[in-house]
């Protein structure tokens, strides 16, 4: 019969630190299925990094926000931009704000009170609307390219094909789709058991890094990611790639110039903000891919979920002529403090 310390001595080699729990709680050895919280390590664990990193995040949030209510508000108060085309944009810069608000507003919660500990539920909670918003994007870029190709290929046919109900119809399906897909990420969660180490070394509950702090195995949630990945995002990247195959293919056959110039100029904005969103995507697998280095994987997710958001608003107020005269109508308006 084994005697009190050797028991312990097996108890607390099998699982670190939750065997120490375990142990002095005299429960039996089992993988730890009940997490109360996790602890989100951020960009750097430098205390006297801190203060800038505060700083730098809340200035982007400040104008990641600033800059997209702006579009919001300019397309809702100018009948002059309620098309299609910009009805879909402040869609986009909705859902740039509601992604940037899942995350930001938590990291700078956690360096101001210096706890970097999130709850279970929250961090699940964040999860699944990160992949939601994410998603999202995904969605709302792969409309805006189909109605680039509609007014360029069909211009004719523009009004009757994208009207308001049809778009109404595909923003709402593009919705229920990006839930869809968050969802069975969430679920298979639930089903996973945690152990020893609590700490992501992320500024948020990132999904691919909450599973590595698993115990139990995570191979069907592994499959589930590639699987999810290539139908949600693979699909919507696919119509971007053919609708605008199919726009250079119109264009080239314009005879001119003017009007060659005026279609694609109608595509820029749009065509930056993909180049940036899925280059930024492309940029994070790399680095997921081929360094363990939390630090650069970091720094990657940051071009991923914070910067194109921040960037969205000046690219299109910059490159987009209507928007630009609205903007000065708006901003017109306005009374001098």
């Amino acid at each position: 019969m084994m005697t009190d310390k050797q028991l312990s001595d097996i108890d607390l080699n099998s699982c670190g630190v939750c065997g120490r729990e375990r142990f002095i709680n005299n429960e039996e050895p089992r993988n730890q299925t009940s997490v109360s919280k996790f602890f989100l390590m951020g960009m750097t664990e430098d205390p006297e990094l801190q203060p800038f990193v505060f700083s730098l995040f809340l200035i982007i949030y400040l104008t990641t926000v600033l800059g997209n209510v702006v579009i919001v508000l300019t397309v809702c108060f100018n009948s002059n931009l309620h098309t299609p085309m910009y009805f879909f944009l402040s869609n986009l810069s909705f859902n740039d704000i509601s992604l940037s608000s899942t995350t930001i507003p938590k990291m700078l919660l956690n360096i101001l009170t210096k706890d970097h500990s999130i709850s279970y539920k929250g961090c699940l909670n964040q999860m699944f609307f990160v992949m939601i918003f994410t998603a999202f994007e995904n969605f709302i870029l792969a409309v805006m390219a189909y109605d680039r190709y509609v007014a360029i290929c069909h211009p004719l046919r523009y009004t009757v094909i994208m009207n308001s109900y049809f778009c109404g119809l595909m923003i709402l399906l593009s919705l229920f789709i990006s839930m869809v897909s968050a969802l069975p990420h969430s679920l298979m969660i639930l089903h996973l058991s945690f152990c020893t180490n609590l700490e992501i070394p992320q500024f948020f509950c990132e999904l691919t890094q909450v599973l590595k702090l698993a115990c139990s195995s995570t191979l069907i949630n592994n499959i589930l990611i590639y699987l999810v990945a290539f139908i949600f995002a693979g699909v919507p990247l696919s119509g971007i790639v053919f609708s605008y195959t199919q726009i250079v293919s119109s264009v080239l056959k314009m005879s001119s110039a003017s009007g060659k110039y005026k279609a694609f100029s109608t595509c820029g904005s749009h065509l930056s903000v993909v180049s940036l969103f899925y280059g930024a995507a492309f940029g994070v697998y790399l680095s997921s891919s081929f360094t363990h280095s939390s630090k650069k994987t970091g720094v990657a997710s940051v071009m991923y979920l914070v910067f194109p958001q921040m960037m969205n608003p000046f690219i299109y107020s910059l490159r987009n002529r209507d928007i630009k005269i609205s903007l000065r109508k708006v901003l017109g308006k306005i009374p001098c403090l």
